[in-house]
């Protein structure tokens, strides 16, 4: 939205819109049905009750949403555990009665499942709002960008073997976009395929890859989180025994605000890559803010 030039006609948010500081003065409007505040295996076993009754992971106040009376309302398809999803927005607006010669609000629905994906959800959704000139325009400035990072990439010496780590208990490993991330960073990526979901893998799989470069990017978690659910005892007695941790190269970041976002933001996921793959070329000024090296 905003980075379409659209913040303007925003109206509400979810609870997991926090990007730009802006939108936190908007209503919110969506909460989730389960406690979160636990460690990764207590959500995954609550995520795993709740879909086995198959119920929604979320809330969404549809008489504050009706108040609001939004025209359009943007929601993903792509993943109903991560995100209020298009199915939960069509059933808040089942008994909606707009008022006479009006409409129900359009739900524009995005599902990006790889690096094109993403760009062409901007282009969508700018045409949905009215204005496609300003989706392609943001699509080509993303593209630009990652391009740019990349051709530095691809000059380095070494090409480091990578797992890239989205849940910790049970153990899950990157795919959709960051398999292309990785290898954009000039690295090669082990685990999870583009345009794929997310899998699980044992860690003795793990450990028999025994990769150069481990980072770490639960979904749904910031740094402080990670670094957080890392030091637990049996994570830490784990990813400590890998060489990765050995060598100085188990890394942490923000896995919320950058990596699992499929917006405008990856191309500084791809910046925080670059960096921590191949920091005698590459530096943009992340470290320690936007992600940071794990000493377990």
């Amino acid at each position: 939205m905003h980075a379409l030039g659209f913040g303007s006609s925003q109206v509400g948010r979810s609870h997991e819109c926090d990007t730009p500081a802006s939108v936190l003065s908007l209503p919110c409007l969506t909460e989730p049905r389960i406690p979160v505040t636990g460690n990764s295996a207590e959500i995954d076993r609550l995520v795993r009750r709740e879909s086995e009754h198959r119920l929604s992971l979320y809330a969404l106040d549809a008489a504050r949403l009706s108040l609001l009376a939004p025209t359009h309302i943007v929601t993903q398809a792509h993943c109903e555990v991560c995100a209020v999803s298009e199915r939960d927005v069509a059933g808040a607006l089942c008994d909606w009665q707009p008022p006479a010669g009006e409409e129900k609000p359009r739900i524009v629905s995005l599902s990006p499942e790889d690096l094109e994906g993403v760009l062409s959800s901007a282009v969508s959704l700018g045409a949905a709002l009215g204005d496609a000139g300003a989706g392609e325009k943001a699509a080509r400035e993303v593209r630009s960008r990652m391009n740019g990072i990349s051709s530095k990439a691809k000059q380095a010496r070494t090409r480091p073997r990578v797992a890239m780590i989205e849940w910790i208990e049970p153990l899950m490993v990157s795919g959709n976009w960051i398999p292309e991330l990785v290898e954009r960073a000039g690295g090669e990526n082990l685990f999870g395929e583009k345009g794929k979901h997310s899998p699980e893998l044992s860690f003795e799989s793990l450990a028999a890859a025994d990769p150069d470069v481990v980072v770490v990017i639960p979904c749904g978690f910031d740094l402080a989180r990670t670094k957080t659910e890392m030091e637990l005892a049996g994570t830490k007695q784990r990813f400590g025994s890998l060489r990765a941790a050995r060598e100085g190269r188990l890394f942490a970041a923000d896995g919320n605000r950058y990596f699992n976002r499929p917006g405008p933001s990856l191309a500084t996921s791809l910046e925080i890559l670059a960096e921590m793959l191949h920091p005698e070329r590459l530096r943009f000024g992340h470290e320690g803010g936007a992600w940071e090296r794990l000493h377990l």
